[in-house]
């Protein structure tokens, strides 16, 4: 039997901290519902949090909280990125919510449930925890996609987008425990250390090992929406609230990232081939029908629910390269281009979820016509995003991205290199297509709420935070990546 003391509980401060806003926010809700207080109570506790991680990253920290959660540098670092992005989506849920004639409170207690979630995940280096971490988000999950709207046919397809994230989230749950009770089977414990050299209780070989490892990474592939597990992506993206859909791109992804990482250089899982092999290939696919699938878009969701996919591949190649680099600049790679794409999906989804409500949606490329016209600020942050996803220098993007590059000439993956040329290549295409269209002029026809849309303050806040961020990191990335340098010690 594990026992807490109180100096487990120290390390776990920024989770106890969010676990307590969900008690206080419940509690207030069953005491009197108010919209605003929900709001501020969430935002407010997710960013003491934030803090809090930051704060106590900065002195070296490494402990080991019961065999289940590792509080170290590298998860606090994670933890306050996690915890500041959800109090972003706070911000955009505030006003996207606000004219919705029906109960909105517990929209923040799901988005806060699903950062606890979250957190545990980062800090996983056990099965038992990462198993815990992804139902918690992933239960939360299912809440925050199918979540009231106003419209009946927005109402429709948030609940089939709810469904079917349901029902493939199940079955890629099911991957996930069938390759963990083979690796319980095989070694008789479930910390990631003991894939490949923890004990063998069992005489099964190295055959039942690579069919454990490739159960766990299809289970883990599906929610960070790689090829051929992302069909769930476009249409859920789509029928999503825009906020819930902001949370499945950015912490959602990172998250489920940062275990996978975790386990695949704790386990050692890139020593057995087969399992390189496989992972190589999904990357090679996801970067081509990412990128191939989004050019005939006219969704704005849908194009960039196809843009994640390719991205999560361009990760794969950082992560392959590990095996050959010793882990060191891989991971290094894997943190900074996670970093930037947190700001840039944040940034790209906020527009639109900025000028939307839960009455009406932009979604579209064409509602975007002749928006820098309109609101010139508002377009020149969302071409900059666009800019930095496609990997434009002068941006985060180019600097992730040219990590990703480095991280695989080092291992000499060629083939990679040049999925990942032609990807970012074909990526520019469909990107600067959204531009051009708000460059264009505006069509007297359009839809005057369209026209007229605008967000509220704090909303724009985080807009512009994003945006400088985007552009600091580009131009002067040099205190990020000694950041990273030294906090990514402690994953290998």
């Amino acid at each position: 039997m594990m026992a807490i003391t109180l100096a487990d509980l120290i390390p776990l401060q920024p989770l106890l901290l969010v676990t307590l806003t969900v008690v206080i926010v419940m509690s207030a809700i069953a005491a009197r519902r108010n919209y605003l207080g929900a709001y501020l109570v969430t935002a407010a506790g997710l960013l003491v949090a934030a803090f809090t991680a930051f704060y106590m990253m900065l002195p070296s920290a490494d402990y080991q909280v019961t065999p289940l959660l590792i509080v170290d540098s590298y998860s606090l670092f994670f933890t306050g990125l996690i915890c500041a992005t959800a109090a972003c989506i706070c911000v955009f849920s505030y006003s996207y919510f606000s004219d919705l004639d029906d109960q909105k409170e517990e929209y923040f207690l799901l988005l806060a449930i699903a950062t606890i979630g979250s957190i545990v995940l980062v800090s996983s280096n056990h099965f038992v925890s990462m198993v815990i971490g992804i139902e918690t988000l992933s239960m939360s999950l299912y809440g925050m996609v199918a979540y009231s709207v106003q419209s009946d046919q927005s109402a429709k397809n948030s609940l089939e987008a709810a469904v079917k994230y349901l029902i493939l989230s199940a079955a890629a749950s099911g991957f996930l425990l069938f390759g963990m009770a083979l690796i319980y089977a095989q070694t008789g414990t479930l910390e990631f250390s003991s894939i490949i050299n923890g004990p063998v209780t069992s005489g099964l070989g190295e055959g039942f090992s690579v069919t454990a490892l490739l159960l766990l990474f299809a289970g883990l592939a599906f929610k960070l929406s790689l090829a051929p597990f992302h069909m769930w992506t476009p249409d859920v993206y789509e029928g999503s609230p825009l906020p819930a859909t902001i949370y499945l791109a950015t912490i959602g992804k990172v998250a489920t990232f940062v275990v996978l990482l975790r386990l695949i250089i704790n386990g050692e899982v890139l020593s057995l081939e087969p399992v390189t092999q496989a992972i190589s290939v999904v990357a090679m696919i996801s970067i081509m029908v990412g990128n191939l699938l989004a050019l005939r878009q006219e969704n704005l969701k849908r194009i960039l629910a196809y843009s994640s996919i390719a991205h999560m591949g361009y990760l794969l190649i950082a992560l392959i390269a590990s095996i050959d680099s010793g882990g060191t600049i891989s991971v290094e790679a894997i943190t900074v281009y996670l970093v930037a794409y947190v700001v840039m999906s944040l940034g790209a989804f906020g527009i639109a979820s900025h000028l939307s409500t839960s009455r009406a949606e932009l979604d579209k490329i064409e509602d975007y016509r002749g928006l820098f016209w309109r609101k010139p600020l508002l377009a020149t942050i969302f071409t900059g995003m666009l800019l930095s996803l496609a990997g434009i220098p002068l941006t985060v993007g180019f600097i992730g991205k040219f990590y990703v590059f480095l991280s695989g000439v080092e291992s000499q993956l060629w083939g990679l290199i040049v999925i990942l040329i032609i990807g970012s290549g074909i990526g520019l295409y469909y990107y600067l297509r959204i531009v051009y269209r708000m460059v264009l002029t505006q069509k007297e026809s359009m839809d005057p709420d369209i026209t007229a849309s605008s967000g509220d303050f704090g909303s724009q806040v985080v807009l512009v935070i994003a945006f400088c961020l985007l552009l600091f990191l580009g131009v002067y990335p040099t205190l990020l990546a000694s950041l990273v340098e030294s906090i990514s010690l402690y994953v290998l």
